[in-house]
């Protein structure tokens, strides 16, 4: 499954992917969610990102990404991160944290692949983490600001 979603907002594209900390990731925690923040490197090649989600009923479920890419150029930053550990909802996790030069600003593009044991919970899965990914608009918009016309 594929799951794109943009942000305009406002600054250079090399200005907001600084802004990619470890304070603006506990800022993007989805509510309902219990995430305990175990360990943060950064958003450079080879850096890891390990999360413990605390979930109703269930055991904690740890969720450890390595960063695999990252990069700038005149157009665009990035950073690929990918799932080494997963929760056992998830059998695979590439999430793709990309920054565009735009008009006025630049736009934040989380685009993610994932999988799970089969196509149904793919299915089920994909509107809950859309809507927990629409939830970083807000927060990118007030952390970066909002592009003018």
């Amino acid at each position: 499954m594929n799951l794109k979603i943009s942000t305009k907002v406002a600054g250079d594209h090399r200005v907001v992917m600084k802004g990619f900390t470890r304070d603006l990731f506990e800022q993007l925690t989805p509510p309902g969610i219990k995430v305990e923040l175990v360990r943060f490197d950064g958003s450079e090649t080879g850096d890891t990102v390990h999360l413990r989600l605390m979930m109703p009923l269930l055991p904690p479920q740890d969720w450890i990404s390595e960063i695999v890419d990252h990069g700038s150029n005149e157009e665009k930053s990035w950073f690929v991160d990918k799932g080494t550990t997963l929760p056992w909802f998830l059998s695979f996790w590439e999430h793709n944290h990309l920054v565009e030069n735009a008009e006025q600003g630049s736009v934040i593009i989380d685009d993610i692949r994932f999988k799970s044991a089969s196509w149904i919970p793919d299915f089920l899965m994909y509107p809950i983490l859309w809507l927990q990914f629409a939830g970083r608009k807000p927060v990118y918009k007030r952390v970066f600001g909002t592009p003018y016309r």
